[in-house]
């Protein structure tokens, strides 16, 4: 299986691990298929995510496209950060094998459900569609 040098680079050397003791919203995000488990932590101020972290335990796939996406967030908007799609992480990583794309949506979902859940602690109104449960997720993204 062919890893490109920017996934082996994010894996060997991950970069935004740990956790934030204070952080506005936590995302814990799982998939029972692969084993992997993913909690992201932000930090938001003004509406900008000052700081991100996160703890997996997965893959090489799903530590790299971690590590590649709280990099793309980190000093963005909120609201753009919901926008990063797991694509665009695996672009950034130079694409990964096809048998792992499924991991790299772990990243997109972690960012998600830390940013409800920051949303959530702080009554800031949203349209729920933005967070809506995809029961058949992963088939989604296998068809592309």
């Amino acid at each position: 299986m062919e890893y490109s040098e920017k996934v082996m680079e994010h894996f060997a050397r991950p970069h935004n691990v740990g956790k934030i003791e204070d952080a506005d919203g936590v995302g814990e995000v799982g998939n029972a298929k692969c084993g992997d488990i993913m909690k992201m932590y932000i930090k938001v101020d003004d509406g900008i995510i000052t700081d991100v972290k996160f703890n997996t335990y997965g893959c090489a796939s799903a530590i790299a496209t971690s590590s590649m996406a709280t990099d793309m967030i980190k000093g963005k908007p909120v609201s753009e950060a919901l926008k990063l799609t797991n694509q665009a992480v695996v672009e950034a990583l130079d694409g990964l094998p096809a048998v792992k794309i499924h991991c790299s949506v772990l990243a997109e979902e972690a960012i998600k459900a830390a940013v409800k859940d920051y949303y959530d602690k702080n009554g800031i109104e949203y349209d729920p569609a933005l967070f809506k449960e995809d029961s058949c997720h992963y088939e989604h993204h296998h068809a592309q």
